[in-house]
């Protein structure tokens, strides 16, 4: 009787209207859906001070940071918080250029960095900052091109010419850059005008004791105390607009920069998300939520618990191993917690279970409204995911272990690929130059034992029973010459011993005398053997198959919003994040994690001390830190006689959102959001205002940290501080 009234109390909340700490809402769409609802609950300012394309407002001080190729996907989000570009994001988002301008002579990774003045400040090649200039319905436009009679990939290469079309129209004669994506599974299509700027640089950021204090350890935890913030700025042409990287640039002038508010945080405070969010599916039936919470997430989570553990066995053992692989050990660490907490609250709030009740509920008004369209969609979900379950979990061991696993397989494979366009090329020398920078930027970040161990790791996890035998290619399998005792041991180092990838003067060497005669003789290459097997049996047998399956549940998907939205007419609906901007409100609020456990809003450097311990890496305080700390040298940056350090709050959150501004009920900034609470980081999937969290630093640590820890007292001039 429990679970079914758990179930019904779910559904009754999955059909409500949204509540006000969940969802991801669509900046232009405030005014239409949410100001009254956000001024309720604090909010001083209108929807006009956070969107308008006619002056100034908050989203021109917002700014998603993205790679040069792919410049839209924006894997973080930063604030400009100066009238000179300054900006502040998390350290996790910078840790990549940190890293790439670190070695053992110049550890910033260890020892922070902090530009004496902007002649000092870091160039960072292939880095974008976009900042949104305006945004668009244009669902109309699109589905004039379409047609009932579309088959999927029909519909779906229509769309994509109607995109590219209505793109190139929109920055026609501009600078600007232009992307549309889909909202609603396809429902809805926003077009989004940026400014796309790409020279950012490196101002500041603290030593990895500070910013990434407790490491892995305390990744998608709460309590946290973790100063996770860096300090980047935007150049731009002597005319303030997007330029090429060129000594001539000068600091961006911005429309708009954040004030900062130093007046601290209190339970219950009115508080605003505005960033990027990457992905979330809140629509997913039950059938995607049991194959994710049974066999996806379990799978992937074992193999990067094997990866980690020669990786950070690595690391423990040299501090020059450290600097190579921090970077890529939080890479890896980062979803493997994510998805063993993703597991845990998908089962704690029977999201599967609840799920279905709204699919019942769903069949039974598709059937008793005479809903033909509707009428036996969830029978459709159902063949295709039970299709679905091996070949998403021969993906899972092709990707992760396999072409995922170590490093040199994919190393190896991308080097193939640009060799097997070698006649294409017309400048043969210029071709060599890049691929040995690629080499040499390879080699840098790598160490070839350690990439060993991880193969061998890989090799025993992929010979699993469950992976089926026909999705384990015969490269990974042992031959009967290594079929005696610490067999995949002894296959991978004779895999690292015979190949030309692992031995780096061979390989450039080899590049130097590249020709059509010793391109083909490479193909012998065992690595490269080894990672065309697994390409091949991933491309030939498991992709095809995968893509059928997923282009119908596309479709699916887009039918099934479609029936929520007509089935509910009353509820307001928000789209699941696709990395564009968006707005995400709540309030200061601690939490009760288990029975008998309640969690206050905020932690202080109190804690940061009671953490120190010198023996583990993870909770080694700098010394700087500890004297601060005994002296009692603040300055104005307490709250109760401590530091602030990091608060939590229930706004609605996922990656992407790293870095974004947390601002208070008059727009100023409070704090970087940069993580969630474990317990609630299935928020993906189920929104909980119960127990979702996201963390974020307190400005005022960041503060403190800038001024007292850094005396980088011209950073602080820069900014407007409200005390």
């Amino acid at each position: 009787m429990r679970k079914i009234t758990l179930c019904f109390l779910a559904f009754i909340l999955l059909t409500l209207p949204s509540l006000a700490d969940e969802g991801m809402w669509i900046p232009m769409l405030l005014k239409k859906y949410n100001i009254e609802d956000m001024q309720k609950a604090g909010f001083k300012l209108t929807a006009e001070d956070i969107y308008d394309i006619n002056q100034a407002s908050l989203k021109d001080a917002v700014i998603g940071l993205g790679n040069e190729g792919s410049p839209f996907h924006h894997f973080c989000t930063g604030e400009i918080v100066s009238d000179q570009g300054l900006v502040i994001t998390n350290h996790h988002c910078s840790f990549g250029m940190i890293q790439a301008h670190s070695s053992l002579e110049h550890n910033y990774l260890r020892d922070g960095f902090w530009a004496q003045s902007m002649a000092d400040e870091l160039v960072n090649p292939k880095i974008t900052a976009s900042i949104l200039v305006r945004m668009e319905d244009v669902t109309d436009k699109i589905n004039a091109g379409l047609n009932a009679g579309m088959s999927e990939s029909e519909r779906t290469k229509k769309v994509n010419e109607i995109c590219r079309k209505l793109e190139a129209e929109a920055v026609k004669g501009t600078n600007l850059a232009a992307n549309i994506k889909p909202y609603f599974n396809g429902n809805q299509y926003f077009l989004s005008v940026f400014k796309i700027f790409r020279d950012v640089r490196l101002v500041g950021a603290p030593n990895s004791a500070i910013g990434k204090f407790g490491g892995d350890t305390d990744n998608w935890t709460w309590p946290r105390h973790t100063g996770d913030f860096s300090v980047l700025r935007i150049y731009a042409g002597p005319d303030n607009e997007p330029a090429a990287i060129s000594d001539k640039n000068v600091p961006y002038k911005p429309a708009k920069f954040f004030k900062i508010s130093a007046r601290g945080v209190q339970e219950g405070d009115f508080t605003m998300v505005f960033g990027y969010p990457g992905t979330t599916n809140e629509y997913l039936t039950s059938y995607a939520i049991d194959q994710i919470a049974s066999v996806e997430d379990p799978h992937k989570i074992k193999i990067r618990t094997a990866k980690l553990e020669v990786i950070n066995a690595a690391m423990e053992s040299d501090e020059l191993l450290r600097i190579k692989y921090a970077a890529k050990a939080a890479s890896v660490a980062n979803a493997w917690k994510k998805w063993q907490g993703e597991i845990k609250g998908l089962d704690r709030f029977s999201t599967a279970d609840s799920k279905r009740v709204l699919e019942n509920n769903f069949n039974n008004w598709a059937k008793s409204n005479g809903k033909t369209e509707y009428i036996g969609l969830t029978d459709r979900y159902k063949a295709l995911y039970d299709a679905r379950k091996e070949y998403i979990l021969a993906a899972a061991y092709a990707s992760e272990a396999g072409l995922g696993g170590a490093e040199i397989i994919k190393f190896a494979r991308e080097i193939e690929q640009v060799l097997d366009n070698y006649d294409k090329f017309e400048d043969k020398e210029q071709l060599k130059e890049s691929l040995k920078n690629y080499v040499e930027a390879f080699y840098k970040d790598y160490d070839v034992a350690t990439d060993q161990r991880i193969l061998t790791e890989m090799f025993k996890l992929y010979n699993n029973e469950e992976v089926g035998d026909r999705w384990i290619p015969s490269v990974v399998r042992l031959s009967p010459k290594y079929a005696k005792r610490n067999g995949y041991d002894r296959y991978a180092a004779d895999l690292f011993k015979k190949s030309i990838f692992t031995h780096k003067d061979d390989l450039l060497k080899f590049i130097d005398n590249l020709s059509e005669k010793s391109i083909a003789k490479i193909e012998k290459d065992p690595i490269l053997g080894v990672a065309t097997g697994i390409y091949t049996l991933y491309a030939d047998k498991i992709r095809p198959e995968l893509s059928r399956i997923e282009s119908e549940l596309k479709l699916l998907n887009r039918l099934w919003i479609a029936g929520l939205m007509e089935m509910q007419p009353d509820k307001t609906f928000y789209p699941d994040a696709n990395s564009t901007l968006r707005v995400a409100y709540g309030k200061i609020a601690g939490y009760h994690a288990t029975d008998a456990v309640y969690y206050t809003h905020y932690t202080t450097l109190k804690g940061i001390m009671e953490k120190d311990n010198p023996n583990i890496y993870d909770y080694d305080v700098p010394q700087k830190l500890r004297d601060l700390y005994k002296n009692r040298d603040f300055g104005p940056y307490t709250q109760d006689g401590e530091v602030p350090v990091c608060f939590i709050a229930t706004n609605h959150t996922t990656g992407g959102n790293s870095g974004s501004p947390v601002l208070d009920a008059e727009g100023n900034l409070i704090g970087l959001n940069f993580d969630r609470a474990w317990e609630g980081v299935m928020s993906d999937m189920q929104y909980s205002p119960e127990i979702c969290r996201n963390i974020a630093v307190d400005i005022r640590y960041v503060l403190f940290i800038i001024d007292k820890y850094a005396g980088a007292q011209r950073l602080i001039d820069e900014m407007v501080i409200i005390r």
